[in-house]
Parts: structure tokens; C-alpha cells; sequence
């Protein structure tokens, strides 16, 4: 029996119920000595219309109208709804509610969700499989701001597909950490009609490397921590009086216009706050680098992406800093003086004592997401690292939070995906039921109001259970 089914066996002896745990996580059940809630520092970032670097993808799409029913449908952002209802038209969700409470026009075609639970569509923050190859290094350099994914996104290959049996929908498709600095990510949906109505943005990200990785080659400036942090300050300084330049230039400070660096353009966006730095970071010491040089130093939108071991240490100083956590894949940490085991996204989420003199906040409901390092750990069993967290102590409902809206909330990308709410894309999910029970599986997926993948009897999919 390979690892990941034995994990998956050993979890199914632990049922969740996220809903329930979705009505008392209301205002209503806040104490009042409860911690003000968890904030991006997203610093001053401008809105999609705004942007003169990064490029977004489609808001409108060519797809049939559905009415979808369901037993119980998970909007995640509200309360969960029994016996449901949600319209969907070009793609979006424009009506959601109890049955016979929405009135369905003529001409939509009906899905009879039965007893499904009706969710949206997962989204995974670190993903190296959204192309078909792996040629996601260049480590010819220790910084690479020049390099992109967008050019090698494609959707019609096995693993991708094994992506959307999963429930995945939305992925940041990022370059590895063989470098301090790998380049920059794009934000695709796992299933379009091309590559270009899948894009949701890019860049999704800048793709950092502080630790963990890039040490393994070994002679070259950045494998050991003092050239990294050179490294990589010395890059980002470079980028920083770029974007500089081109804001003077556009606000009339300077009459000649800055010259085209294809190296540094992107660069210019990330001070923009266009998009954030996703980075690899671990171990509690590596992650207060993180948090000093690129968010204190800097002033970069920064989420923290692995977190892993004890980096959980620096819950206290991500939440001052409105740094949120993708954690993952590695979900526990053994604590060596009392030998227990530690669920990491847990201790990120919750805080505790964390080896300090006191006990130090997490980052809470709202600062915690989960990843898979795809394919690290295959995409299709994020749910199972969610379930893994579960088991080791992070309350349900934040575990699908962290796999839906938090994920979105973390890249800037929650007006378009993370819910099913009126006005985003109907990237929704039927599920047989909890979806981070890993005894559930995905009978319907449903991306830009397309379905996708259907296994329910009499659908495309079903009987070979494989697109």
C-alpha cells in the first residue's frame, strides 16, 4: 500500500462536519477578549483596473446556464445552506438560496445534486504541476526576476487532470526553490477552454527562496544564508529604484522615461503591490528573515509558503505583521523536549507557548491556508493535508477556509474565486460528502460555469473514473 493511501485509510477514522463548524465561528460566539481578527498587509495595493503590470485574465465566459441543486452547499463566507440552490449564467453565480425560494428562468439546465455537499473549488498556493514538464529551475543564476511560468501553462496533462478529480479548480503555478530567487508564478485555473480563459493573473507571485533548497549547490553566492539575504537585497533594491523611476516618470517628477529592463519589469509590479511574494521559507529562524527583510525592510506584500518545523514559533510576529501562512506539505513537528507531535498549521493558526516565556497569538481563522508542493505531494490529496491538519488540532471550518477563501485572500484574488458567492466565477465542486473527509470523492467540477469532470452515472466520466 503506497504512504498516501495509508494516510488517507488512517484519516477516514475521523469525519468532519465543516458546516456545523461554520455556524459557530458567527460574530454572534465572539468572546470579548478575543484577539481582533487576523489582516492581510497588503500595503497599498491598486485594484484590478489599476494595474500596469500584472495582466488579468477573463471576467466573462461562455458557458451554459445551470441551476444546481444540493442538499447542503458550503458558501464558505456564510451560512451553510440545506436543500440549495445556485444559478449560474457566462460563468458566474448570480443567484444562491433555499429551494423554491429562487425563482429559475427558463432555459437553464438542471443539475440534480441529490445528497451532495456543494462547495467551491479548492485552490492550491503552491503547485508545480500546472504544466506539463518540470523544468521549473534556471539556477545558472541565485536570482532570476527575469524568469516566468506563464509559458509552459498547459491543461490537457495527466496530473492536471488527477488536479481536477481532486476538487482543485485554481493553483499558483510556481517555479521551484532550486534558486534564492526562481521567478514569477501564474494564478491558472485547472480547466478552460485554453490557457488563456484560464488565466486568472499573472504574475501570481514572485517565487522566493530563503532556505531549504538552494544551499544544496553548493560553491555558488546564495547557499548559505548571508548570500542569500545578499543576494536577494541586493535584486529587490535594484527592482525597488526601477518601479521607483517609472511612479516619478508617470506622476511628472521626471521628463525622460525610464528605459525598458525586461529583467526588472516585474519587479516593478511587486513594489506596485500588484502581487504578492510567495516564499519558501522554514524553520523559525529562516522565517524571521522572511518577515524582516522582505516585509519590515522592504515593504512587500509577503505571504509565508511551507512554514514548516517549528517556524510555527513566529505565529506571534506574522500576525503583528499581517503575514498569512500556507502550510504545508509537511503538516507535523516533533517537539523534542516533550516528544509529542505538533500539527503545524494548528500552531501557526492557534499560537501557544511555542518555546517562548509566554504565550504568543497564531494568526487564526483568516492566516492559514495548506499546500501540496505539488508534485511533492500529489495535488489531488490537498483535501488529505487539510485532513491531516485537522486530526493534528486546526478547527474544521478554518481547514476548508484555508483551502477556499484564505488561499484567494492570500494572492488578491478573493473577488473572483474562493466562494460561492453572487457576482464570482462558479468554480464549484459536488462532493459525496465532507470534502476533507478523505472517504469523500468528487462526483461534478465545475470551473467558469463549465463542467469539466462528471462521474455521476450517466456523465461523461462516469465508469472510467479518469478524464
Amino acid at each position: 500500500m503506497r504512504l498516501h493511501h495509508l494516510l488517507a485509510a488512517l484519516l477516514c477514522t475521523a469525519p468532519l462536519a465543516a458546516q456545523t463548524a461554520a455556524a459557530k465561528a458567527t460574530p454572534a460566539n465572539k468572546k470579548p477578549d478575543d484577539p481582533p481578527p487576523f489582516k492581510i498587509d497588503y500595503g497599498n495595493r491598486p485594484a484590478p483596473k489599476d494595474c500596469k503590470v500584472a495582466k488579468w485574465g477573463p471576467d466573462d465566459y461562455d458557458s451554459p446556464d445551470y441551476a444546481v441543486y444540493s442538499k447542503k452547499i458550503l458558501t464558505v463566507t456564510g451560512q451553510p445552506i440545506i436543500d440549495g440552490i445556485v444559478l449560474v449564467h457566462r460563468g458566474k453565480v448570480t443567484a444562491i438560496g433555499k429551494q423554491g425560494e429562487v425563482e429559475v428562468p427558463d432555459g437553464y439546465q438542471k443539475i440534480d445534486g441529490g445528497d451532495g455537499w456543494l462547495v467551491p473549488g479548492f485552490i492550491d498556493l503552491h503547485c508545480h504541476v500546472a504544466g506539463d514538464g518540470f523544468d521549473l529551475n534556471d539556477m545558472v543564476h541565485p536570482t532570476n526576476p527575469e524568469m516566468r511560468t506563464v509559458d509552459l501553462v498547459g491543461l490537457h496533462h495527466d496530473q492536471i487532470k488527477l488536479a481536477i478529480q481532486g476538487g482543485v479548480t485554481c493553483v499558483l503555478y510556481i517555479p521551484g526553490s532550486g534558486t534564492n530567487m526562481g521567478g514569477f508564478g501564474t494564478l491558472t485555473k485547472t480547466a478552460g477552454k485554453n490557457v488563456e480563459e484560464a488565466l486568472v493573473r499573472f504574475p501570481g507571485s514572485l517565487k522566493i527562496a530563503q532556505a531549504g533548497n538552494p544551499e544544496r549547490r553548493m560553491g555558488d553566492m546564495g547557499a548559505g544564508r548571508i548570500g542569500m539575504n545578499f543576494g536577494l537585497r541586493s535584486m529587490l533594491t535594484r527592482g525597488r529604484d526601477y518601479y521607483q523611476a517609472w511612479e516619478d516618470y508617470d506622476a511628472g517628477k521626471r521628463t525622460e522615461k525610464p528605459k525598458f529592463r525586461a529583467d526588472l519589469h516585474y519587479l516593478r509590479g511587486l513594489f506596485r503591490h500588484e502581487f504578492p511574494c510567495s516564499v519558501h521559507t522554514q524553520i523559525y529562524q529562516v522565517c524571521l528573515e522572511t518577515l524582516r527583510l522582505l516585509h519590515d525592510e522592504l515593504g512587500l506584500w509577503v505571504f509565508i509558503d511551507h512554514g514548516t518545523f517549528d517556524a510555527y514559533r513566529m505565529s506571534g510576529e506574522a500576525r503583528k505583521r499581517g503575514v498569512p501562512v500556507c502550510n504545508g506539505p509537511r503538516q507535523f513537528q516533533l517537539d523534542y523536549d516533550t516528544g509529542a507531535v505538533i500539527g503545524n498549521a494548528a500552531a501557526w493558526a492557534l499560537g501557544g507557548r511555542h518555546g517562548w516565556d509566554k504565550d504568543v497569538l497564531g494568526v487564526g481563522r483568516d492566516g492559514i491556508s495548506i499546500n501540496t508542493d505539488s508534485p511533492v505531494v500529489p495535488e489531488e490529496q490537498l483535501t488529505v493535508q487539510a485532513a491531516m491538519a485537522v486530526r493534528l488540532g486546526l478547527p474544521d471550518e478554518w481547514a476548508l477556509r484555508g483551502l477556499t477563501i484564505n488561499a484567494a485572500r492570500f494572492v488578491g484574488i478573493d473577488h473572483k474565486v474562493g466562494s460561492i458567492t453572487v457576482g464570482k466565477d462558479a468554480d464549484m465542486v459536488l462532493w459525496t460528502g465532507d470534502p476533507i473527509d478523505p472517504r469523500s470523492h468528487v462526483r461534478k467540477m465545475m470551473v467558469s460555469g463549465t463542467i469539466y469532470y462528471d462521474c455521476d452515472p450517466g456523465g461523461k466520466d462516469h465508469g472510467k473514473r479518469r478524464l
